[in-house]
């Protein structure tokens, strides 16, 4: 194993893809892509972008166990699931497409990209409702911080749903994906330091959500997750929330504003002083009024907003918050900047696409 600490990770490559207009032979290369799945040829562009903009040395310090990748995705085998269910009940199993078959498993989606890079310290698959993407991004780095690796390729990928299934009016296709190493290595080899990432997730009840005290549970789960990723209170912070009309999406958003479930979301009252209230996240000093970002049926927004977050020229942390309607949610800390710019004390602990458009 390598004796380079695991702490201090920086993100030094972003790639975004999206699925209007892309075509894997520019992207991948003429042979051996043609007949991966959609989500699969996206993850691997936007990794290949990622490491393009890291740098080739990226990799090359540290042996392939110690380089982990993490994708999450919602639905990235649901059109090609489709595919099959139709071919075994018209024609049978045995029709089914020796090359494409195997990606029934969902875990095979990110197989292609470890393969490719090396990729043997782990390698990790997360389809949790709409968190999976931030999912991906907590874990990988849990995993770095127990010694598990020294690298990290990490996102999110998703494919179009198809037509007449559920979310498919909002589907999301395309891919966002995340180069992570440790600071100290980045700097050793002239590499940019775009930020620092950390992610805390946790879990609304629908029922408690939808309920009187909806809100005020909201909030306090908000100020737990940015108080456990070492947010100071006092610090500008910008704020994204990628929701739903759900009860657990409007309840995050009446904690945003401060309201109760009812009054409305980031309405019309103004934030007094640019500050959130006590009952909402702890008094925390905002950067600008909170801006709420319609879901889409996917993990990729999300992960989106976190890239847009870590490229802004502006240095204000960021977070980047969502939830699902089935009660799963989390936050993203984002501090853009080089590692050495971030104050002590805040360190994180560990494109949207409409269905058709392909």
């Amino acid at each position: 194993m390598s004796d380079e600490p695991a702490v201090g990770l920086v993100v030094t490559g972003i790639g975004t893809v999206g699925a209007e207009g892309f075509d894997f032979r520019t992207a991948l290369g003429r042979h051996g892509y043609k007949y991966l799945p959609a989500a699969s040829q996206y993850f691997l562009a936007a990794a290949k972008r990622a490491l393009a903009q890291a740098g080739p040395d990226a990799l090359e310090p540290v042996g392939p166990e110690e380089r982990g990748a993490a994708v999450g995705t919602n639905s990235a085998a649901v059109a090609l699931h489709h595919t099959m269910d139709r071919t075994v009940t018209a024609t049978g199993a045995g029709d089914l497409s020796p090359v494409t078959a195997p990606y029934f498993s969902i875990n095979l989606f990110g197989s292609r990209l470890a393969t490719e890079h090396d990729l043997k310290g782990f390698n990790l698959t997360f389809t949790s409702p709409r968190v999976a993407g931030l999912e991906a991004l907590q874990n990988g780095l849990r995993a770095l911080a127990a010694g598990r690796a020294r690298r990290l390729l990490a996102g999110a990928t998703e494919e179009a749903l198809p037509e007449g299934e559920p979310g498919a009016d909002t589907s999301e296709a395309g891919a966002v994906a995340l180069v992570l190493e440790p600071g100290p290595a980045a700097r050793s080899r002239g590499a940019t330091a775009l930020g620092r990432v950390g992610v805390r997730s946790f879990f609304l009840p629908p029922k408690v959500a939808a309920s009187a005290e909806g809100a005020e549970r909201a909030a306090a789960l908000l100020r737990d997750a940015l108080d456990a990723l070492g947010h100071r209170p006092d610090r500008p912070l910008a704020v994204t929330a990628v929701l739903d009309g759900s009860p657990v999406g409007e309840a995050v958003a009446a904690a945003l504003d401060g309201k109760a479930p009812g009054e409305g979301a980031l309405g019309e009252r103004a934030l007094d002083g640019r500050a959130l209230g006590g009952n909402a996240l702890g008094g925390r000093v905002l950067a600008d009024r909170p801006e709420r970002v319609p879901a889409g049926a996917g993990a990729l927004e999300p992960v989106a907003r976190v890239a847009a977050a870590l490229a802004a020229p502006d240095g204000h942390p960021h977070a980047v918050i969502t939830a699902a309607a089935e009660g799963n949610a989390a936050v993203c800390l984002i501090t853009p900047g080089d590692a050495s710019a971030i104050p002590e004390g805040e360190q994180p602990m560990g494109v949207r696409q409409r269905a058709g458009s392909r």
